[in-house]
């Protein structure tokens, strides 16, 4: 996959990619001395996250709070190492001009985009109505910055899953 990015716009999506890291940082884990002798280590929380960027990153798979916690407790630490290690391999593989990626960057980028993509959206409160919301921000809304990037990442996420 080749794609051609400006200056701007590699400044963009590092900085993007730069705070899901930040986000993503390990959660607090419990050191249960059980788990680690049966090799099942270290485990991750069990309660959902109070952030709702973070809630939204790490649903919960369950309607069950006790199995979705149980289930969070064994796969969370998993997912952020997944997450982390597409933020960076967009973060290193972003440069200026033409950047061809490998398929498999292309699909860390294609999950590290969702991610951002998630977390921005959050941030917005995007809805189904967002076109509508969107039409109606003039340049001058503090707002429209943030449109713009979240409607630009729809772009290149598309684009994406089109080359693929």
């Amino acid at each position: 996959m080749i794609a051609v990015f400006e200056d701007t716009e590699v400044s963009i999506l590092r900085s993007l990619a730069a705070q899901i890291l930040d986000l993503i940082e390990p959660a607090q884990t419990g050191d249960d001395p059980l788990e680690r002798a049966l090799g099942i280590g270290p485990s991750g929380p069990s309660e959902p996250p109070g952030d709702p960027v973070l809630a939204r990153l790490f649903p919960s798979a369950y309607e069950d709070d006790g199995e979705a916690a149980e289930f969070r407790r064994y796969t969370e630490a998993t997912l952020r190492d997944g997450k982390r290690a597409d933020a960076r391999a967009m973060l290193d593989s972003a440069a200026p001009g033409r950047v061809e990626l490998t398929r498999e960057q292309a699909h860390s980028w294609l999950r590290a985009l969702n991610d951002v993509r998630l977390a921005l959206g959050t941030r917005l409160e995007v809805t189904e109505d967002v076109h509508e919301e969107f039409a109606g921000l003039t340049e001058d809304d503090p707002r429209y910055p943030a449109y713009v990037t979240y409607d630009w990442l729809t772009y290149l996420q598309d684009t994406l899953v089109r080359a693929l």
